[in-house]
């Protein structure tokens, strides 16, 4: 990944944050079959290793738990993303000097993918991964796996496999106008506002030099 200084995240906690808020991850593999990517909701568990460690599960009949077993991989994590326009700049009536461009937050993961063929982890990580969302999904009586029938349950686990990054190297790029002058970067994040893209908004005010 192209990575100006400028936009390079090193913080451990920024960078786990942002795969806690966005978990949906894009698996990233290579085999003898070619490249391949999966879109996968991961769970963190940022004290497992150095740089934390990645579990989710895949379908059984996805073979990418076979073609990347004990390989190399990348999973990217995205948060939200937006075009900014040169109009949102308050110092382009000055100059002119600005063309469009697009905001945006990625963490990049690497590591080695791990089989976890066990009903013991898979049970785990699934009620795990139940709580955490269907708290976000703020329900007044959130679902539970016991609310399934547990032959219901039973069936489906044989179904799925679970799987295990234990992150090597972990890479983030937050480009979010902190190579504008202050103004501009306000003036776009109030641009984006308008339109009611607040998350980036948001982070564009919170970026700054050197963020």
């Amino acid at each position: 990944m192209y990575l100006p200084a400028a936009f390079e995240e090193q913080r451990p906690d920024a960078l786990h944050a942002l795969i806690q808020a966005h978990p949906l991850g894009t698996l990233v593999t290579h085999s003898a079959e070619g490249l391949d990517a999966n879109h996968i909701p991961f769970e963190l568990d940022a004290t497992a290793s150095p740089h934390g460690t990645l579990r989710a599960h895949v379908a059984r009949a996805n073979p990418v738990w076979q073609q990347a077993a004990d390989a190399e991989v990348l999973v990217i994590f995205h948060a939200a993303d937006a075009y900014i326009s040169p109009n949102w700049y308050p110092s382009k009536p000055e100059h002119h000097k600005h063309v469009p461009t697009w905001n945006y937050a990625v963490v990049h993961a690497h590591g080695v993918l791990r089989v976890r063929d066990d009903e013991r982890f898979l049970r785990g990580l699934l009620a795990r991964l139940t709580r955490e969302h269907e708290a976000r999904s703020q329900q007044p009586r959130p679902w539970m796996m016991e609310d399934a029938p547990p032959d219901h349950i039973d069936g489906l686990l044989k179904l799925i496999v679970g799987i295990e990054v234990e992150i090597t190297r972990v890479v983030g790029k937050s480009k979010l106008g902190q190579n504008r002058e202050t103004r501009d970067r306000l003036g776009a994040a109030d641009g984006l506002a308008a339109l009611g893209q607040h998350a980036v908004a948001r982070a564009m005010r919170e970026a700054g030099p050197g963020a």
